[in-house]
């Protein structure tokens, strides 16, 4: 046979098409699909009618098929979008429930800071009158500074409790020696006194250390729970690389530009997909695990005789027990004062009435603690059983995104989407983290590129847990406002816009065409030689034979 018949019978053979799927000669139309893409929001300008050669395809595989590139690349972005939209929405459920337990735990203890300020006020006004009147400012200033010290402010709790006995004691001196002539040079000496006059016996260094374990613990808590909801955000809003893009595309969308509409992942193919596009989000799970764990037992401490409603609510009572201790001892006190600081000269008023009234008795300040234990107990265990749940999120998405597009069902395995076909899924799944995606058969990846995103909240959630570690040992820490750990330059965080636009690492402009984000050397699943009829193989083996006569 003439040589040049057979060239023109073999190009005959590549271009006629085969329809392999039906096993006719006839194309199959394309309107499925166009009705799909039209659904979607595409113009099915450029869209076929009937099925086309697919060697055009670079993502899906290369057989005949209804979809352009021009619509697999809307497709894939159309995929993306999906998928990024799910983590959104994904992470503002885990946000919602996070910042619900804020609103409860910080409502419930700001009502106890009201509640003990409140009856201190209302008890002790009627009992300590004049006394208790003039003064009031002392004690309203000592719960204003435990409000901003619990809401995060710059205020070191230490100097704040030893500034309200140093102005409880030059109180409580000029009150009880108003026939004195008092100068403020002679209350600054009485002052410098506290330490080794200790009027109060041993009330200040008890509530001291109540105070600081509760207060230090709460805040960190709080600023926990704080923490947690804004590392879920900015996690949530990482964009999905386009390696992953391409993934998706091919495990969401190739079955529709192959006819198989009705062809659903198969679940390990799935598992591999999503477990390389959330590789860096998988990583924040030792970390996350590590501060959910910490701040349940920081919640666990809230409960019981040395809980936070029993240290806020005693203050009151606190505070008449040293009251009471020091005007006891009024003329031991008076004495070293004298002694110390010098004679006082008279020249003032009468301090009978003043005296009766410090020197009367403990008030008793009647605000129960068993009121507020049951509300407590409930706020502890709610927080705790979402602490507990949330502990495996980052690593549990993959499952969570596949659970509702998988194939299930008798005989699934055998007829799931593969990635080329209806057929058995056969790698085996990846493990969880960047680490572990080396050899992941779906989404290429650079494991020794990690997000930057990612790694400073995987930062912030140390910086977080080292903070609830030392409010278990009721360790004050150089606490920070959020805004300045997740912002400040200082942690090597930055913020929102300014993350966005330099700290993620540079990835191809999305706006080139698709074609052109990916190498053209790379060997594509699905290629054009395991596509092409035997019979097609066969004759291009016999031309090249020809040929080379």
């Amino acid at each position: 046979m003439d040589p040049f018949i057979i060239v023109a019978l073999a190009l005959g053979s590549l271009s006629a098409p085969t329809y392999g799927d039906k096993g006719t000669g006839k194309a199959r139309s394309c309107s499925d699909i166009r009705n799909f893409y039209q659904g979607k929001g595409f113009s099915l300008d450029g869209v076929p009618q009937s099925e086309i050669s697919g060697e055009h395809l670079r993502i899906c595989p290369q057989g005949y098929t209804c979809c352009t590139s021009d619509m697999e690349d809307s497709l894939a972005m159309l995929g993306r979008r999906e998928m990024e939209g799910l983590l959104k929405e994904a992470g503002r459920t885990l946000q919602t429930s996070l910042t619900r337990q804020y609103k409860a735990f910080d409502g419930y203890f700001l009502e106890l800071l009201n509640r003990s300020a409140i009856s201190l006020h209302e008890t002790f006004t009627p009992t300590l009158g004049p006394v208790y009147s003039q003064n009031s400012h002392v004690f309203s200033d000592l719960y204003t500074d435990l409000r901003h010290y619990y809401r995060g402010s710059h205020v070191n709790l230490e100097e704040v409790l030893n500034d309200f006995w140093v102005k409880l004691l030059e109180k409580l001196f000029d009150q009880a020696n108003k026939q004195y002539f008092i100068g403020e040079d002679y209350l600054e000496c009485v002052s410098k006194q506290i330490e080794t006059l200790r009027p109060f016996g041993d009330t200040p260094r008890v509530v001291k250390m109540m105070v600081t374990r509760t207060f230090v613990a709460a805040r960190s808590f709080v600023q926990g729970l704080m923490v947690s909801g804004e590392v879920v955000r900015k996690v949530s809003q990482v964009q999905l690389s386009q390696e992953c893009m391409r993934a998706i595309m091919r495990m969401t969308y190739c079955p529709h530009c192959r006819g198989m509409a009705s062809a659903r992942p198969c679940a390990n193919y799935c598992s591999n997909v999503m477990k390389g596009c959330l590789a860096n989000q998988a990583d924040l799970n030792t970390e996350w695990r590590h501060l959910a764990e910490t701040m349940m037992q920081v919640a666990d401490g809230f409960n019981g005789p040395a809980g936070v409603d029993s240290v806020v609510l005693s203050l009151p009572n606190r505070i008449s027990e040293a009251i009471l201790t020091m005007m006891n001892n009024i003329e031991t006190v008076n004495n070293k004062l004298f002694q110390a600081c010098g004679s006082l000269r008279e020249g003032g008023t009468s301090s009978t009435g003043a005296t009766d009234v410090l020197k009367k008795g403990k008030v008793t300040v009647e605000d129960t603690v068993a009121s507020s234990s049951n509300k407590v107990e409930k706020l502890v265990l709610d927080v705790t059983a979402r602490l507990r749940d949330m502990q495996a999120y980052w690593v549990s998405l993959p499952s969570v995104l596949c659970s509702d597009r998988v194939a299930t069902g008798t005989g699934s395995e055998e007829k799931c989407w593969n990635g080329m076909s209806r057929a058995r899924y056969l790698p085996e799944v990846m493990g969880d983290g960047l680490a572990s995606q080396i050899n992941n058969p779906e989404v290429e990846i650079d494991i020794t590129k990690p997000d930057i995103t990612i790694r400073q909240q995987i930062m912030q959630l140390k910086i977080m847990t080292h903070r609830l570690k030392n409010a278990l040992n009721g360790q004050d820490v150089d606490f920070q406002d959020t805004s300045d750990d997740v912002s400040g330059s200082g942690s090597g965080v930055c913020a929102d816009d300014l993350c966005s636009r330099s700290a993620r690492p540079a990835t191809p402009s999305t706006d080139r065409p698709l074609h052109n984000l990916y190498p053209e050397n790379k060997e594509v699943k699905g290629s054009a030689s395991q596509n092409l009829p035997r019979i097609t193989v066969y004759l291009l083996s016999l031309l090249v034979l020809l040929l080379r006569r």
